[in-house]
């Protein structure tokens, strides 16, 4: 799998966007889908698997690919109903009102699995879910932005209980080819080159009270979210431990015991929190030298022997055939 160059694409999120995904394009081989994203169609029956956002943006890019649909990730995100979020979609229906069921959403960011930063901004009549922050694959950019306000519209539908139309749609981008799907699927007119991506409503629905609406289940609800975040944060702590750990030892890396021992920790526990990560010891080990050798690379003239020395490799052939793995170029070329 190809390894990110961002370390907030390490993130940890669920499997329910791409489970959801392949099961919406179940005419195209879920080998394809998959490919390069380090996941199996095994792993797609165990929901309790935590996936990072750099698999997930390589299962979404392959779809891109596979299906050479630029309007995709509207049609997703319109098929991604609130019980695709597991409990977190459970609790917002149990919410009182809607204003209360998508503070609740924007407060478990993790679970809601969103690449943006949300926000709810009321301007007048006209409520606003505002998006920003995107900071992840450049390419996938109108993707994104198109599952993430469609799914909040579907969303927003399904609490309801009604099929209310936007009011408007804001987009921070110019009008891709495809410009026409957005009025044709949402029915609501489209600012392109805005300031920022939003969906736009009618601000009087945030405090209409939810079909659904009930305080013992919320309550509940919300205990398993805290529950589940805590659960993402501590699989990221674990993770983020390792790495700091290896960073200041790379001349010296070995193998996962070692580590284990280094860190204190018993090695059968710490290979069983990886897999549940959906990682592996290499991988991480391998995501570390990457980011070291591109500053090594980039900020010095260290030569390339000596720079395969510092990341623990006896060959230098063994770091140049590593990198080109990599990055898809070599050492001397990525440094012009």
């Amino acid at each position: 799998m190809g390894i990110s160059l961002l370390p907030e694409a390490r993130a940890l999120t669920t499997l329910h966007t791409i489970a959801l995904a392949v099961q919406q394009l179940s005419d195209v081989p879920q080998q394809r889908l998959l490919h390069d994203s380090g996941l199996s169609s095994a792993d797609l029956q165990t929901p309790e698997k935590l996936i990072t956002h750099a698999q997930e943006l390589r299962v979404f890019a392959n779809a891109l690919s596979c299906t050479q649909n630029p309007a995709l990730g509207l049609s997703l995100g319109l098929r991604m109903h609130v019980s695709a979020y597991g409990i977190l979609g459970y609790s917002m229906l149990a919410s009182p009102t809607l204003r209360s069921a998508l503070q609740l959403a924007l407060s478990y960011p993790s679970l809601l699995g969103t690449y943006f930063k949300l926000s709810l901004h009321e301007e007048g009549d006209e409520a606003q879910l505002l998006l920003h922050g995107y900071r992840y694959a450049p390419e996938l950019t109108v993707f994104n932005t198109e599952l993430c306000l469609s799914s909040m519209l579907t969303v927003v539908r399904d609490l309801l209980g009604e099929a209310i139309l936007p009011r408007r749609l804001l987009l921070a981008f110019r009008p891709p080819l495809h410009a026409r799907a957005y009025t044709e699927q949402l029915a609501c007119p489209v600012d392109f080159g805005a300031p920022v991506s939003a969906l736009c409503f009618n601000a009087a629905l945030l405090d209409r009270p939810l079909p659904l609406a009930d305080p013992v289940s919320c309550h509940y609800g919300l205990q398993q979210c805290l529950q589940l975040e805590a659960q993402l944060n501590s699989g990221r702590d674990v993770l983020e431990q390792i790495r700091q750990h290896l960073t200041g030892h790379l001349h010296e890396a070995g193998s996962l015991e070692r580590l284990a021992a280094q860190l204190h920790r018993s090695s059968r526990t710490l290979r069983r929190h990886l897999q549940r990560l959906n990682t592996s010891y290499q991988q991480l080990l391998d995501e570390v030298r990457f980011d070291k050798a591109r500053h090594l690379l980039g900020q010095t003239d260290l030569p390339i022997a000596r720079i395969a020395e510092q990341l623990g490799y006896s060959e230098t052939a063994s770091f140049r055939h590593a990198f080109q793995r990599w990055s898809g170029q070599s050492p001397s070329f990525y440094r012009r």
